[in-house]
């Protein structure tokens, strides 16, 4: 454990340093007799412990106190006082002052107070560590969720576009799980950049997964040009894909247009992980 001492009698620093010294109670790693300078060192070396005068020139102790209680919530405190006002113990009780050492020092007493920061700081470092790992689990666990959700979102909506069955739909789902997992800007990756990840033929994963988005949009166009108002036609026309597109492609259904809609892969894509991360959220 590593001590500040910080007292305008240098005996009475001198005392308490041969006493953690002696009973091997933790480091000394400083020392001061006035406030001002004190504080500016304890900030620098952010001691485990400052045992600390109630009086001191140039800033009391309460006032160290307080305000190191501002930076270093941890840190803990000894206050030495010739005082037993209740008036000042109390202020210091405020400020996060729970042990106190009076004057004249006494050995015994140094020892056995110190002693119980010592226990207190184990303790407390032992609850930190508990809830880090605790809440490190919570996260690794809604991580998990998150993408498993996520995963089976994806493959619900492709169910409901009737193109789970098709060769594609495995390419979709695998590019948007590794997306998901490795949490990828869009800004960043290209198509092809991402197939080479799966296949060593991204062209032929590439028309695989047009194919099957292909057959996506001409079952929501057809779905459109049966009722305008599908669930299913709403809910996918513009969020997975161009609406221009399957306009036109239930043009072309109609009999009015020579030929179809077109497909873009990645709109699709980042329209399905999109919908799907705000259903979980």
């Amino acid at each position: 454990m590593k001590i500040f001492i910080l007292d305008d009698d240098k005996n009475v620093i001198r005392i308490i340093k041969k006493i953690i010294n002696d009973r091997d109670l933790g480091t000394v790693i400083g020392e001061d007799i006035d406030g001002e300078k004190g504080y500016e060192k304890i900030v620098e070396l952010n001691p485990d412990l400052v045992i600390v005068d109630l009086l001191m020139p140039g800033m009391d102790g309460i006032t160290i106190v307080r305000d190191l209680k501002k930076v270093f919530p941890q840190m803990e405190f000894i206050m030495i006082s010739q005082v037993s006002s209740k008036d000042m113990v109390g202020r210091a009780y405020k400020y996060g002052v729970e042990y106190y050492i009076y004057k004249p020092v006494n050995a015994l007493e140094v020892e056995s107070i110190i002693k119980k920061v010592q226990e207190r700081i184990k303790i407390d470092r032992v609850i930190d560590e508990l809830q880090f790992i605790f809440q490190r689990k919570k996260d690794l666990n809604r991580e998990e969720k998150s993408e498993e959700f996520c995963e089976q979102c994806i493959k619900n909506v492709l169910m409901r576009l009737g193109i789970i069955g098709e060769k594609g739909s495995k390419d979709i789902i695998d590019i948007c799980r590794y997306i998901v997992e490795n949490n990828l800007n869009f800004t960043r990756v290209t198509l092809r950049g991402l197939c080479k990840e799966f296949s060593k033929n991204p062209k032929s994963m590439e028309q695989r997964m047009r194919r099957t988005i292909a057959i996506a949009m001409s079952n929501i166009a057809n779905l459109g040009v049966e009722d305008y108002m599908n669930e299913i036609f709403v809910e996918y026309s513009s969020s997975l894909f161009k609406f221009e597109q399957v306009k036109k492609e239930m043009d072309y259904i109609r009999g009015k247009v020579n030929r179809g809609g077109s497909v873009n892969i990645m709109k699709f894509i980042k329209g399905l992980i999109l919908y799907c991360e705000n259903i979980n959220n």
